[in-house]
């Protein structure tokens, strides 16, 4: 596996392929992240992941400083998967100046849900991707199915711009218990992290009423939501929403729809979002 950290390293040694496999990441990885390379490898001429911690898609009061760079322990663990050439940029390497060019997804899509709650974040995850896309000529990248609005939210771009790459979305990977793996669970103490479960546990119940056959009314999809919150308020959890919406766009269900059920809450210091199709 080779490691490069400039662009002008990483083009000279991606011009032998014609067919990348892409796997973005901010490092600090855990089996989520290699079970996309995994994935990714049958797909390309070549498996690239990127590390990067993305400035753009962090608000002054989250924790780009604090974030985890693993990046000796984050290239053994690649290797291992199968990854054939990591790309590890300098932040002065990605953004040599300014970035003034921005990329702004549509409102009806990224400013509800998560970006209700992190003002300006898929704006920083759209321009990061698009660049990435642009360094690697990636015919093919894939993101995990956790983060399901941005994988929503990539591929309407990807589709509008008429980029030449497929998005693939890979499952969610969870602990035995049910918890969806992620670089933040490591913030959780063990008290928390034997709590966290609970989030599973909620959407589960909510997938559980929804296959049951019980009517899909907007009363009853709100009283669902809100049983929900109100629930985990009282476990000591800062929920910031539990939603059920359809899968295509993420707008309020109608009958028949495929249905997805979302869910972000802090427990302790920690932000943990999650979701389930129905």
């Amino acid at each position: 596996m080779v490691v490069v950290h400039t662009l002008a390293d990483l083009r000279q040694h991606l011009s032998a392929f014609r067919h990348p496999a892409l796997v973005p990441t901010m490092g600090n990885l855990h089996a989520g992240h290699l079970a996309l390379v995994r994935q990714a490898k049958p797909l390309g001429d070549v498996t690239v992941s990127t590390i990067f911690v993305n400035r753009l898609q962090f608000a002054p009061h989250e924790d780009f400083d604090s974030y985890p760079r693993t990046l000796d322990a984050d290239c053994q663990q690649l290797e291992a998967a199968g990854c054939d050439l990591v790309f590890a940029p300098l932040e002065a390497e990605m953004y040599p100046q300014p970035q003034t060019f921005k990329v702004q997804p549509a409102s009806d899509l990224a400013d509800i849900l998560e970006g209700h709650f992190r003002p300006g974040f898929f704006i920083g995850v759209c321009t990061v991707v698009l660049k990435l896309l642009a360094c690697t000529q990636a015919r093919v990248a894939l993101f995990g199915k956790k983060d399901y609005q941005q994988l929503m939210v990539i591929r309407n771009m990807v589709k509008q711009f008429a980029m030449p790459v497929e998005i693939v979305g890979g499952e969610t990977q969870r602990s035995p218990d049910g918890l969806a793996l992620s670089s933040r669970n490591g913030y959780l103490s063990p008290a928390e992290r034997q709590q966290a479960v609970q989030l599973f546990a909620t959407l589960t119940h909510i997938v559980e009423t929804l296959r049951a056959g019980h009517p899909l009314e907007a009363a009853d999809i709100s009283s669902l939501e809100s049983q929900a919150m109100q629930n985990l308020n009282r476990a000591g959890w800062k929920p910031d929403y539990v939603a059920i919406r359809r899968q295509s766009d993420l707008q309020a269900p109608h009958a028949d729809d495929a249905l997805v059920v979302l869910a972000a809450a802090r427990l302790g210091a920690t932000r943990l979002i999650d979701n389930l199709e129905v």
